[in-house]
């Protein structure tokens, strides 16, 4: 194989493996949907249930690298700040609308921007704010025009604001450690500290941890293997190869196919304007990926 065809044949397997990632968590907003517990029980045994899964895999199969833990202190970090973007955006439902807890968490693009543009020596290229910006104004219109005007600056909003800042966190933070260890071994260590972080949570305020009926435990397992295993597992890898800003904005599309499937299988309505704003946020996603002459995909200097 030609040397020049190694990094496209990289680049081309890390945009489908970000494609599988978003495929696989955008139908977890629906599955919290239909199971009938506290959503902070839910993100605790979506996590709890996933580490218990993942242990035996890495040591039975051999994956684990114990070189992980001299990255300890960043992948705590990334335990935290993912537990707590799931534990505060389910807390922003009782103060907030779904849609504008939906609309604000989905900020995070612009904080993994700016936190690139401050700390990082590769910066955010024209096309990614452009994209940004577009895809935005996509955002607006699917969740609801109205639900913009009429957002109010409450407790929610705080919430749901703080959620988006640890979401980018975490992709940020992710991002410099999943070069240099490995997938298995990094999510391994991170989703314990996120399992152990949400059941402190969990005891704290009182939330049910038992009783459940076979069909939620049923839910909380698909969860944990199809959004948690399989689609994090799949967005870690596209991160190894693609830029935060992209990977944190190319998350966006999670909405419309969110919307879509909802559309399939619990029979929500999809309006003209849902459909244009999808299309522009899938629109705003692509034109980060341009290419200019002074650089190759968004970002990476050639």
């Amino acid at each position: 194989m030609n040397s020049s065809t190694i990094p496209i044949c990289t680049s081309m397997s890390a945009r489908l493996s970000l494609i599988v990632g978003i495929l696989c968590i955008s139908i977890f907003p629906i599955l919290v949907l239909v199971t009938p517990i506290s959503g902070i029980s839910d993100a605790f045994y979506r996590m709890s249930i996933a580490t218990a899964l993942i242990w035996p895999y890495v040591l039975i199969r051999r994956k684990w690298n114990g070189a992980v833990l001299q990255y300890w202190k960043p992948i705590v970090i990334c335990g935290i700040f993912f537990a707590s973007d799931i534990a505060v955006w389910n807390l922003s439902f009782r103060y907030s609308s779904a849609t504008q807890a939906s609309l604000l968490t989905n900020l995070s693009p612009i904080w993994v921007g700016i936190w690139a543009f401050l700390f990082f020596p590769e910066k955010p290229t024209r096309y990614f704010w452009i994209g940004t910006a577009l895809a935005l104004v996509g955002l607006v219109l699917l969740m609801g025009v109205e639900t913009f005007l009429t957002m109010q600056f409450d407790k929610g909003f705080l919430l749901a604001v703080l959620s988006g800042l640890f979401y980018a966190g975490y992709i940020v933070v992710s991002k410099t450690v999943l070069s240099k260890v490995s997938i298995l071994s990094f999510m391994t260590c991170s989703m314990t500290v996120s399992s152990v972080y949400l059941l402190g949570m969990c005891l704290v305020m009182g939330e049910p941890l038992w009783g459940f009926e076979p069909r939620v435990w049923g839910l909380l397992t698909v969860q944990a293997v199809i959004c948690q295993l399989l689609g994090w597992f799949a967005v870690s890898h596209a991160l190894r190869s693609i830029d935060a800003q992209q990977v944190s904005l190319s998350l966006l599309s999670q909405a419309v196919v969110t919307g879509f499937l909802a559309w399939l299988l619990i029979d929500e309505k999809i309006t003209f304007q849902m459909m244009l704003g999808g299309i522009i946020i899938l629109l705003g996603i692509a034109v980060t990926f341009r290419r200019s002459r002074n650089h190759g995909p968004a970002g990476d200097s050639v």
